[in-house]
């Protein structure tokens, strides 16, 4: 198998920038949840299904499973960018939108701002579009 050409290298980055902004998505909402419900809570087994009630936790798990949901056609859209190739850097373009929409997407979120997080989520879609369309090009 012939090896990977460094055209590659900037697709791996952003790889690793969607893995540091799941695990942000992560941490910050088990720290909003157990800023709530305490460290006993966090530790424990969660058998009593107690959530978090405050807007901005609630907000933080919903802006996470947000991100959850396109995730995976990110993961699937960059890897095969990685693989076939994209010579129009098109590929490249969409998974920077992507990338740049997820991150202004949490304060937005956080923050409770409507319509514009919405446009932004929007970005984020056209960014995995973009993918899409280098994959064919």
């Amino acid at each position: 198998m012939e090896p990977l050409s460094s055209e590659a290298t900037p697709y791996f980055m952003l790889l690793a920038l969607s893995v540091v902004l799941l695990v942000f998505h992560i941490v910050l909402q088990g720290m909003l949840a157990t800023r709530e419900l305490g460290s006993q809570w966090n530790a424990g087994p969660r058998d009593e299904g107690r959530k978090p009630q405050s807007p901005i936790a609630g907000r933080a798990e919903r802006a996470s499973s947000n991100y959850r949901e396109t995730y995976p056609a990110f993961i699937g859209l960059i890897l095969a960018l990685i693989l076939r190739g994209d010579g129009s850097a098109l590929g490249l373009i969409g998974g920077g939108l992507w990338a740049l929409c997820r991150i202004v997407y949490i304060p937005l979120y956080l923050a409770g701002i409507p319509y514009i997080r919405s446009l932004v989520w929007l970005g984020a879609i056209l960014g995995l579009a973009l993918m899409l369309v280098a994959l064919f090009l």
